[in-house]
């Protein structure tokens, strides 16, 4: 039997490459001043649903919730293997927290009835590993975290979770939540063909920002109908990327954005780190001849 996977991730700001304009005056990460990459353990989470599909069949969708940029972790999810991909995008999601973020993507999931969801066990970003088992709650999936290794049987799957200083090996009924770690597995890489085939994949709102720049001066009649004809094209190829709002979702906006986040910031604090004291040598044989000498009588090197 094949099994209805779904993942959830998330593109992140690369946090190997902090700089002081990393986060607002709000509290909030400045995502501008960063460059963008697929959460890494979401990497993992996705790679676990592609095992199951390769084993027993079954689909994997990928879903993710950010702006129209975040459509570049979804492709990437397709050109290493995932059959589709959902985006939700609503400004009306902004200042989601993981309370939030969790509810819009239990709403999301619930649309695509899923038999197993991958999540990756936290983001880079925030670090909280909440929205696994939030989401988990919020749709009444039964709840596994610290995934490294997975074995179905029909309805049953036995996995083993890491817990730090060994592992313990569990039981659960489907439908299931997993979050996983990366020492589950090893990501496949791209395939060339999946990539030539799904690198022209788009979004509707991808597409209405190619319409605005291609005809800048059409009427917005025009471009609406320009925009239909592509996705219609698009989708013909299988390349059409599913994206949703929280309308499409049926979402409570009580629950969503800032008024369904209860977490705020109390207070923002920078962090200094002074330097030690330091030598410096000249750039001279003379200067790398004294380096040498005193490393070597600190016994730091010979």
């Amino acid at each position: 039997m094949g099994y209805n996977c779904v993942v959830c991730v998330k593109q992140v700001p690369d946090t190997k490459r902090i700089t002081g304009q990393a986060m607002k005056e709000d509290g909030t990460v400045n995502r501008a001043a960063l460059p963008a990459v697929f959460n890494p353990e979401d990497l993992n989470a996705l790679e676990a649903a592609l095992r199951v599909r390769d084993v027993h069949g079954g689909t994997v969708t990928v879903i993710t919730m950010g702006l129209p940029a975040a459509c570049e972790v979804l492709r990437e999810a397709l050109f290493r293997g995932a059959d589709a991909a959902a985006l939700v995008t609503d400004r009306r999601a902004a200042a989601s927290d993981t309370l939030a973020t969790s509810y819009i993507l239990a709403c999301a999931a619930k649309k695509l009835h899923p038999d197993l969801i991958f999540c990756g066990r936290q983001a880079i970003d925030g670090d909280t590993a909440q929205v696994g088992p939030q989401l988990a709650e919020k749709i009444g999936f039964t709840l596994v975290t610290y995934l490294e290794e997975l074995t179905l049987n029909g309805r049953t799957a036995t996995a083993r979770r890491n817990v730090g200083n060994g592992y313990e090996v569990v039981k659960a009924r489907l439908p299931a939540l997993f979050t996983v770690i990366e020492t589950a597995n090893h990501p496949r890489p791209n395939a060339l063909k999946k990539a030539m085939k799904c690198k022209k994949a788009r979004a509707p709102v991808e597409v209405a920002k190619a319409v605005e720049a291609d005809l800048p001066s059409a009427t917005a009649e025009a471009k609406a109908e320009e925009g239909k004809r592509r996705c219609a094209a698009l989708a013909a190829k299988g390349l059409l990327i599913t994206q949703w709002n929280l309308d499409d979702l049926q979402a409570d906006l009580a629950w969503c954005g800032g008024a369904g986040s209860p977490t705020k910031v109390h207070r923002i604090q920078s962090i200094v780190l002074a330097g030690g004291d330091y030598k410096e040598f000249p750039p001279t044989e003379a200067g790398v001849t004294q380096l040498l000498g005193e490393l070597i009588e600190d016994h730091t090197i010979g």
